[in-house]
């Protein structure tokens, strides 16, 4: 069954097309995956499903309700964890969700068994007491899912939930989401500037570029789309924009990245020449080469195949 879906979903800001068209749907359960590069109309997507932004044309249903003619019905199902954190510093963890939760239409005894209930699988119950300005920076995530999270949504929004936070807190958030998928049959949208996040918790995603849909599928499926061509990266130093319009016209050449010292290449594997005419053009260029690595397609190669530009850009 679906939970969510967009129908003919167009905005403009002023003469700027920020999303053209864009039709989609989600299935109850499932968790998938929203990519682009920034300005892709991720965020404005996500701002018309919450109801925050009205379509110019078109429509959002959420579990069979029009966020345009009965918001107050669609929105009862979501839930929305921004990107920026949305929590009262001066208040401790339990009074934040207890603020949430009220506004959410909980009290009582459900509302405090609630309030348990997301201390408890974000693993923050023995510093719910403790105001939020004395949190760690993923402290603060976890619990800003958590109030998400009160009133049990079917639809659950992430929007880039695991930004500037450490390694184990990064860990906890996806375990979290996981869990959420698979004891309480939670849909999940998330969004990520982390492609291994996406392959770690979507079974099917969807890559905007410009506004419109480019790819959609699995994992898989979106894989497949490139099964003939390599990732090669390569760590050196003297690059120019020269040697890069040299690479962009090898005929076996169709993606090129390159950031942080780091040179990312997309070519057709078939031929066997491809990786010895850029190492050719590199080293008559006096490029220093420190390191290379040939590897199979992934996500990242999709992205940057079709995108032109890495998930982080």
């Amino acid at each position: 069954m679906t939970i969510l879906e967009l129908k003919n979903i167009t905005k403009r800001y002023d003469d700027k097309l920020v999303v053209d068209n864009i039709n989609f749907s989600i299935g109850k359960g499932e968790t998938f995956g929203l990519l682009g590069p920034n300005g892709a109309g991720k965020s404005t997507i996500i701002s018309m499903i919450c109801g925050l932004v009205k379509p110019d044309q078109g429509d959002v249903i959420i579990d069979g309700y029009s966020i345009i003619k009965n918001p107050t019905l669609a929105k009862k199902s979501i839930g929305v964890v921004p990107q920026d954190i949305a929590l009262y510093e001066s208040l401790s963890a339990i009074d934040n969700l207890k603020f949430w939760g009220t506004l959410y239409g909980l009290s009582g005894s459900l509302l405090k068994s609630r309030i348990d209930e997301v201390l408890e699988i974000t693993g923050l119950k023995d510093r719910a007491k403790d105001k939020i300005k004395n949190y760690s920076g993923g402290m603060k995530r976890r619990i800003n899912i958590a109030a998400a999270f009160m009133h049990h949504p079917k639809l659950l929004i992430m929007d880039e939930p695991t930004v500037g936070i450490d390694p184990q807190s990064r860990n906890h958030i996806l375990e979290f989401t996981k869990n959420l998928n698979e004891k309480y049959g939670t849909t999940v949208i998330y969004t990520s500037h982390y492609m291994e996040e996406v392959e770690s918790l979507c079974n099917r995603l969807m890559i905007l570029d410009e506004g419109k849909i480019i790819a959609g599928g699995t994992q898989d499926e979106i894989k497949r789309m490139i099964s003939n061509e390599e990732n090669i990266e390569i760590n050196l130093t003297n690059y120019s924009n020269e040697i890069q319009l040299k690479l962009r016209a090898l005929k076996n050449v169709s993606g090129i990245n390159f950031k942080d010292g780091l040179l990312t290449i997309i070519i057709n594997s078939s031929n066997k020449n491809g990786i010895q005419d850029i190492i050719d053009i590199l080293i008559h260029n006096n490029v220093k080469i420190q390191n290379l690595n040939v590897k199979v397609p992934n996500l990242e190669t999709v992205f940057l195949k079709l995108t032109g530009k890495n998930l982080r850009d």
